[in-house]
Parts: C-alpha cells; sequence; structure tokens
C-alpha cells in the first residue's frame, strides 16, 4: 500500500509520542476555574453573567460576540468571582470570567448517557438544525487556530463544498490525546462526520491518520469497511501534515491556493477529531463545548498522561496531576514543540484549543546562539507552504511591511518547519510571526477604508 502524503516541504521531528498507550482519564475539578472571552478567532465573546452569579456545568457565560466569533459555556458550577483581566496562553492579560467551583451540577438535559445515539435514529435533523446546534454550543476547531465551526458548515456562494476531511494526523511529535479519542470514541467520531457531512450536503467523506497510528487506522477500517461514503486515508508520517492545505493535497491531490483562499474553495471542509466528537456530543447529546482531550507529556515528566479536561482549569493542576515539575531547568508550552508556545505562568487555563502541556527539559528547552544565515536554503526546501522563510524572517527583521506583504507572508501557517531545520540556529519563526501579524493587521485597516 503506497501511503499519501502532501508535495511540497515537510520536515521529521524525532517522535516522542510517551503517553500513546496511556488511557485518559477524567482530569479533577479545580478550585477555580478561569475563562478568558477571547479562545477562537475572531471578535471575543461578551459576558452575560456578573459577580455573584451562580452558575452550572453548561451554562452560557458569554455570548458570541460578532458573526465570527463563539459563546463560552461553564465547565464547573459554583459562584462568578469576578471578571477580570487574566493571563492566557500568549502570555497577554485577556479579559476573562473567573468562577469558584462549588460541587459538580450540570444544566438539566444534557445526556451524560454512553448510549450511541446515530444519525440513522435521527430523521428529524436537517442541514439547517445541525448548523444551529454546532453554533450555539460554542464549537470551534480543536486543532489549531480555532476558527469557529459553523462558518465552516456554510461556505460562501462562490464555492461549493463536495467532502469533509477529519484530520487525524496529529503530526505534532509528543501529542497524542487525538490518538487517544480515536481509540476511545471511533463510533461517536464517525457519527460527527456523519453530522458534518449532512450539514455540508456533502456525500463523501475522508478521514486522515499518518501510520504511526496503526490501532487506528485499523479501527476506523473496519467501522467503515462496508461503506463507500466514508473513506480511510492512511499517510506517510511527516510534519506539518496536519495543516488544513497540506491535508486536502494529501487525501484528495487539491491544491488550496494562497489566502484568502480557505480548502472550501477547492471543494473541501476540513474539522479535526475533537471537533467532530464536539459535534457529536452537541447534536447527539446537547452538550456544550466546555471540557476537551488533553496531553500532558515531557521526557522528565514522572507520568505523561492524556486527560478529559474541564476548560477553565490551571494547567498547573494537570501538571501536577503527572507528578509534578520535573527538577532543573524547564520551559512549559501550550501545545507541541513544533508549533507550541511558551508560557510565562503554568497558571494560565485550558482553553478550547489546548491539545496538550508540552514540558521540555534541560538542554532540550534552551536555544542555541543564532548565526549568520549561511544561505544553505534548508528552510526553503522544508516550508510546505513553498515560502522562502529567509527572506520572510529578514524582511520583517528590518520592519520591510510591504515587502513582506509581497512576498506572501499571510501564506505562512508558522509549522516551525523552517526553524527545526535551519543549521544557522536563526530564529525565523519568531520574526515571521511578527511581521505576518504586523501585515495582517495593515491588510485589515485597509480594507476598513475601503
Amino acid at each position: 500500500m503506497k501511503l499519501r502524503t502532501f508535495s511540497m516541504g515537510g520536515v521529521h521531528p524525532e517522535e516522542n509520542k510517551l503517553s500513546s498507550e496511556v488511557k485518559t482519564i477524567p482530569a479533577a475539578l479545580p478550585l477555580q476555574a478561569v475563562f478568558p472571552l477571547s479562545q477562537h478567532i475572531g471578535a471575543p465573546a461578551k459576558p452575560v453573567v456578573a459577580k455573584g452569579d451562580k452558575v452550572k456545568v453548561g451554562t452560557m457565560i458569554a455570548e458570541a460576540g460578532g458573526f465570527v466569533s463563539a459563546p463560552i459555556f461553564s465547565s464547573v458550577s459554583g459562584t462568578v468571582l469576578k471578571i477580570d483581566n487574566a493571563i492566557d496562553a500568549t502570555g497577554y492579560l485577556k479579559p476573562s470570567i473567573i468562577i469558584k467551583v462549588e460541587g459538580d451540577e450540570w444544566e438539566e438535559g444534557i445526556d451524560r448517557s454512553d448510549r450511541l445515539e446515530t444519525l440513522e435514529a435521527h430523521p428529524e435533523l436537517t442541514p439547517e438544525m445541525i448548523v444551529d446546534c454546532v453554533k450555539k454550543a460554542g464549537i470551534t476547531g480543536m486543532g489549531g487556530a480555532g476558527f469557529p465551526t459553523f462558518i465552516k458548515l456554510c461556505p460562501p456562494p462562490t464555492a461549493k463544498a463536495e467532502c469533509v476531511i477529519i484530520n487525524g494526523v496529529e503530526c505534532e511529535p509528543y501529542i497524542t490525546a487525538d490518538y487517544r479519542l480515536m481509540m476511545e470514541h471511533a463510533d461517536e467520531i464517525l457519527v460527527g462526520l456523519e453530522l458534518l457531512m449532512k450539514a455540508a450536503k456533502v456525500n463523501k467523506g475522508y478521514i486522515g491518520i499518518e501510520d504511526n497510528k496503526p490501532a487506528a487506522i485499523e479501527l476506523f477500517e473496519q467501522k467503515t469497511a462496508s461503506r463507500n461514503d466514508i473513506e480511510i486515508v492512511p499517510l506517510a508520517k511527516k510534519y506539518p501534515q496536519g495543516g488544513e492545505k497540506q491535508l486536502v493535497d494529501a487525501v484528495i491531490r487539491r491544491q488550496v491556493p494562497a489566502p484568502p483562499a480557505i480548502p472550501v474553495n477547492v471543494g473541501a471542509i476540513v474539522q479535526n477529531v475533537g471537533t467532530a466528537f464536539a459535534v457529536y456530543e452537541a447534536v447527539m447529546k446537547h452538550k456544550p463545548l466546555f471540557e476537551r482531550y488533553t496531553t500532558v507529556t515531557g521526557k522528565k515528566l514522572k507520568k505523561p498522561s492524556n486527560f478529559l479536561v474541564r476548560m477553565g482549569t490551571p494547567m498547573k493542576e494537570l501538571i501536577d496531576a503527572c507528578g509534578g515539575m520535573p527538577e532543573g531547568d524547564n520551559k512549559v508550552l501550550a501545545g507541541g514543540p513544533m508549533m507550541g508556545r511558551a508560557l510565562s505562568s503554568i497558571d494560565v487555563p485550558v482553553c478550547k484549543g489546548t491539545n496538550s502541556v508540552t514540558i521540555i527539559s534541560g538542554d532540550e528547552a534552551l536555544r542555541k546562539t543564532p548565526q549568520p544565515c549561511i544561505r544553505c536554503a534548508k528552510c526553503v526546501s522544508a516550508c510546505p507552504m513553498g515560502l522562502e522563510p529567509y527572506l520572510l524572517a529578514t524582511v520583517s527583521e528590518q520592519h520591510l511591511w510591504e515587502r513582506a506583504e509581497a512576498e506572501d507572508i499571510t501564506s505562512c501557517i508558522e509549522c516551525g518547519s523552517c526553524m527545526f531545520t535551519c543549521p544557522a540556529h536563526r530564529p525565523l519563526l519568531d520574526n515571521i510571526r511578527l511581521g505576518k501579524s504586523t501585515v495582517m493587521g495593515i491588510i485589515r485597516a485597509r480594507n476598513a477604508k475601503k
């Protein structure tokens, strides 16, 4: 069997799936939960609770702040202590709702049973009903940027969806949360895919899984053996195959053009396995998004683990549950070592997009001293978007924003392949991230004047 993969660039980081065979357990309830109002791309959510209000698990505490936005639901029961600024994974203070945890009382109507609900048993569900349910449940992309899911299911008139692709790649070298979710909830993920297909009005679904997860590939192939509408696509192990554009290339061999083009412009809607599971729970179990699968891992960590975590839980409590912070120098990342961001505090809460807390220890935690570029072009060969990272980093460092835009800096997916492969240890991604955010701000301001 020939394994598929994307056609341009990519790297092969050392694999450290330390927690791949560790079954997921529910994380302990926090003493206090913190809910940043910006947990998604777009406008921050707006609080609908005030200091002193009582909430239950599943109570909406913030409504969508615009079209591109999503509501936020409490993952705990208790009392709203205050609405104040708190540090999130970006390291900046962000408006947040802080709740003192008291018991574990759930909103009525949430189905907490393990009974599998199938689409065949619910013929009353229309595409519009599914999209509305996804929107009201606050579901956003669970594997990356956190784009509100309902928007992906309503493509613009100029684009027509032909298939839904489920991202089961999990190409970051340490993270195993998606793998455990696939192994533990395959049936629910398949129903979630069926719901996404019906909502998008398409008849074909794909699930892409890298070949370093043979048990997951076998499990899903067994469950879909008699079906023609869902295809399991084994993929060669290569980073960053979990990127939307790379996955579309690998699975259906179509190239997504530069921004503002998105996968649906070539007929594909891409969703993470965690998103498919959340859609199943929202539509079939009437459960809004307030918890997620998260890996806590690191070579020096005593017990690398996978947790079902209530959002708002401080990352410190998850690290303590794994045996505490290792001795010596450590760098704690929200995410994996390739795309994760170093945390300024381990009191940062788990949010909708938190798939991992990764602890890098010792020499691995230290960056090597940058040297002058030796013009080897390894970063160019590694870039999965066909960009010139050395050039984008340089023009960003020199604040040449017009040149950065002309060189297509907004196409960068911030995968870090360039910095990973650079023998001179240049901080390419750091500079490109700065340049990309600046250029995108310039573009937004320019468009607002039109």
